[in-house]
């Protein structure tokens, strides 16, 4: 996704706008004043604010597979995973702001075999991913 960060005069304040949710975008001919960002950087700006619209919490999740080939199938903002088991298996402890609805999704993207540790809520949205797509894909005798 791509986003505006923008300093809103109404507000008073520096807001973030997801630039595919602006329609009809017209050219006013208004001057502005440049401002520096609170932050002074604009990625850090957008991810302090992301993180505030969602609350933080962490995970641990148990990958059945080496640490490189779980770190190649992960966004890297996720982390390192740490190899455990010899190397044949590598834990992911991080902390997240998704939705556990869909980390519960980014895992199973990754298509690799693992288990999640915790928290409790994300064990859960697994679970009922799982049960969900076992729903989808019936036996041939439905």
């Amino acid at each position: 996704r791509w986003y505006l960060i923008a300093y809103d005069l109404d507000r008073d304040d520096w807001r973030t706008f997801r630039v595919d949710r602006v329609s009809e975008p017209f050219a006013t001919g208004a001057r502005f004043t440049p401002r520096e960002l609170p932050t002074g950087d604009a990625a850090e700006y957008l991810r302090r604010s992301m993180q505030r619209r969602n609350d933080s919490y962490g995970i641990e999740v148990l990958f059945l597979e080496p640490a490189e080939a779980v770190a190649a199938r992960l966004p890297q903002w996720l982390g390192a995973p740490e190899a455990v088991d010899g190397g044949t298996s590598c834990v992911l402890r991080t902390t997240v702001s998704d939705a556990p609805e869909w980390m519960a999704v980014r895992l199973a993207m990754t298509g690799l075999e693992f288990r999640v540790r915790q928290p409790a809520e994300l064990v859960d949205r697994v679970r009922e991913l799982g049960a969900r797509l076992g729903r989808a894909a019936p036996s041939g005798t439905e």
